[in-house]
């Protein structure tokens, strides 16, 4: 296990590696020389200087792209909360392997390497609003299960998930470390009617007033309201700081796995871009909170990282501008000094 502790994760972020800087500028000073405007392909500038900040190249590579996809079962899902049965999330993973779902497509397209970890899908957390989701112990396998998944030698990862009711745990996480309760979280997730709704609202409020001692804790929050995926999304975000990989977060469930990190160190996701905004409730508000500016916009709440999965191309748009464009110098051009 990479942590025998919630302090050893609490440590880990209070000494996080950085950026290279220096490529960072280099990368810039490159983006300046190219034949355009300056700053005229706007983010596209931004994803190539930040790739190769983080991966410590001037020109860096998208050879070796990961997206992994983290699957866990719910014990509020007895609630009522969501719009399918528990046993949907093992049938989605299933759907993975067999290259059915909208995420191979999109890996395809993205040419990156899909890898699904379902995590104990035959037994669910514990249903937070009476006990603790997960112990301490469940909590630390389950990030050591995502930050055992990230290959060193990656260049780019995106990060998603499957599990039914997790939605109602993205929206807990939320309610504890953010404020504003369920009326500021609860969304429609997989498509719930207003009596639905309501189940999710009331299992957020009886959980907020259950677990209110605890509440000033990120990572006892993680692990007393989260969920097996989310926390081995967080363990995959944390080993990607590790290695110096660039992370791509897909939705509303993703990002808030991320939460108890930037609540622990508010340079923690400085990593990471928010590949886009869901059109769950609450998902722009989460991310002006965390003051990550998404990428696309494009109506989508699927999760199993197709927001991010998409927003790969977008990366590989950046990529190919960096290195293939010519120089002023290269081309024959005036630059805008001549």
């Amino acid at each position: 296990m990479q942590f025998d502790s919630l302090d050893d994760i609490r440590a880990f972020c209070r000494d996080l590696p950085r950026g290279d800087q220096r490529l960072a500028n280099s990368a810039a000073r490159r983006q300046q020389n190219l034949t355009k405007p300056p700053e005229s392909l706007g983010r596209l500038e931004e994803l190539a200087i930040w790739l190769a900040q983080w991966q410590g190249r001037e020109m860096p590579r998208l050879d070796r792209v990961t997206i992994a996809v983290f699957a866990g079962n719910h014990g509020v899902a007895a609630r009522g909360v969501s719009a399918y049965p528990p046993a949907v999330t093992a049938q989605m993973v299933a759907n993975f392997a067999g290259g059915g779902a909208a995420i191979n497509q999109i890996a395809k397209a993205a040419s990156a390497e899909l890898c699904v970890v379902p995590i104990e899908l035959d037994h669910p957390t514990r249903d937070f609003t009476e006990a603790a989701a997960m112990d301490e112990g469940e909590f630390l396998s389950a990030v050591d299960t995502g930050y055992c998944t990230v290959p060193e030698n990656c260049d780019l990862l995106a990060v998603g998930e499957m599990g039914i009711a997790n939605t109602t745990t993205a929206a807990m996480l939320c309610a504890a470390l953010l404020g504003g309760g369920a009326a500021r979280w609860a969304g429609r997730g997989t498509g719930v009617d207003d009596a639905g709704l309501a189940r999710k609202s009331a299992a957020i409020e009886t959980a907020l007033n259950f677990h209110r001692g605890i509440l000033g804790d990120p990572l006892a929050v993680a692990a007393a309201m989260g969920g097996r995926e989310l926390a081995a999304i967080a363990g995959a975000v944390l080993a990607a700081r590790r290695y110096k990989v660039p992370v791509l977060l897909d939705g509303f469930v993703v990002t808030s796995a991320v939460l108890p990190l930037a609540r622990l160190d508010a340079g923690a996701l400085d990593h990471c871009r928010a590949g886009h905004v869901s059109a769950e409730s609450g998902h722009r508000d989460l991310l002006r909170e965390l003051k990550l500016d998404p990428l696309l916009d494009l109506n989508m709440r699927l999760g199993e990282a197709s927001g991010a999965g998409v927003a790969i191309l977008l990366a590989r748009a950046a990529l190919a501008c960096h290195a293939g464009m010519a120089t002023f110098t290269e081309a024959g051009v005036s630059g805008a000094d001549d």
